[in-house]
């Protein structure tokens, strides 16, 4: 197991977490951490995703 973490260390933090955030809470904070880690990817490797302010044209 990674960081010497076995499987009951696992268990009781899967408990604390559905403790202190509610099962329907949950899908919505995994949601955000995966847009989260895209987001750090995206800027690791230099992609530009253009803004709003770039795309419309001054008049």
């Amino acid at each position: 197991m990674p960081f010497g973490l076995g499987l009951p260390e696992l268990l009781l933090i899967a408990l604390l977490v559905v403790l202190l955030f509610g099962s329907k809470k949950i899908p919505e904070l995994m949601r955000g951490l995966g847009s989260g880690i895209k987001e750090f990817k995206k800027a690791a490797t230099g992609e530009e995703t253009p803004n709003a302010s770039d795309t419309k044209k001054e008049s």
